[in-house]
């Protein structure tokens, strides 16, 4: 959809409704998505359109000249998506997802569970790799669209998701658990399971920004394996905090001395000759 048609509906959602809570409910967005989009839209405009105050949202005077009209774009952009979605057949369609296990485990399920309510009659097929199959399945249109640690291929085009923390692994027991951070040095001391497979990854990137080795035994795409490896005392490891939501293992997560980061996107070939149902898909991705 027109980026900005879909500001228009967040626009005129939020004064029916009184709230960017209730507008985002309906509209199927997270509520800092609908005040993101407001913000764009005043940004673009130049022109304050809603007061925010204890008691909800109001109109200011610019506002109030400008919903009618926002309103009227509203209306007749849906008669024509109702024509296109009929003629495109988006009332069904298949999205097909390149990702790996985190975003599949974490994110995935609720964000197609949003997604279904306004477009119930998608399918969704999901290959599960490391970014490196990832992107090979990307380039050869395997998958439509696919998440990555960004950046990514340059031929890609990329919408930043979430910045996502890389935090150290411990047994319960260990030595360097009561600390408040882990030092990156302390990490070397002992065998190291690492989460990669193929191409280096961002953990690999930490030792190297630090001038340091580990002492690398094992190296796996499976994050449960690795979890699973460091509870019973086999070594220690560095994992993603998405991976770490909810540990069905007896392991110590904490902060490192350095900040480290790996940043999440969805990334595609093109979005212009992408299918309808991947357009939204997106879409809603972006202000989830």
């Amino acid at each position: 959809m027109d980026m900005n048609i879909q500001k228009y509906m967040a626009f005129v959602k939020t004064v029916e409704y009184g709230s960017f809570t209730k507008a985002a409910e309906m509209l199927h967005y997270s509520q800092s998505g609908i005040s993101r989009m407001i913000n764009d839209l005043e940004k673009e405009w130049k022109i304050v359109l809603l007061e925010r105050g204890k008691l909800g949202v109001r109109l200011t005077s610019d506002g109030m000249k400008l919903l009618p009209h926002a309103k009227s774009v509203c209306m007749e952009y849906e008669k024509l998506q109702m024509e296109v979605d009929e003629l495109s057949g988006l009332q069904s369609g298949l999205i097909r997802i390149g990702t790996f296990s985190s975003v599949a485990t974490h994110w995935l399920p609720n964000i197609i569970r949003e997604f279904q309510k306004a477009y119930p009659n998608i399918d969704y097929e999901l290959l599960l790799g490391d970014y490196t199959e990832i992107e090979a399945w990307i380039l050869d249109g395997r998958v439509d669209c696919g998440f990555l640690r960004l950046p990514a291929h340059p031929e890609f085009e990329t919408i930043f998701l979430e910045q996502d923390r890389l935090l150290a692994v411990l047994p319960e027991n260990h030595s360097l658990v009561h600390l408040e951070k882990v030092p990156v040095a302390a990490l070397c001391d002992e065998p190291f399971m690492l989460l990669e497979k193929g191409a280096k990854t961002e953990v690999s990137e930490i030792f190297e920004r630090c001038n340091l080795t580990p002492k690398v035994h094992f190296t796996t795409w499976d994050d449960y394996a690795i979890m699973s490896m460091v509870e019973s005392g086999l070594g220690i490891s560095i994992l993603p905090e998405l991976i770490l939501k909810r540990v069905p293992y007896r392991i110590v997560v904490k902060e490192l001395d350095v900040p480290a980061y790996r940043k999440i996107g969805i990334a595609l070939r093109n979005k212009k000759t992408a299918s309808l149902a991947v357009k939204r898909f997106l879409e809603y991705l972006q202000y989830r």
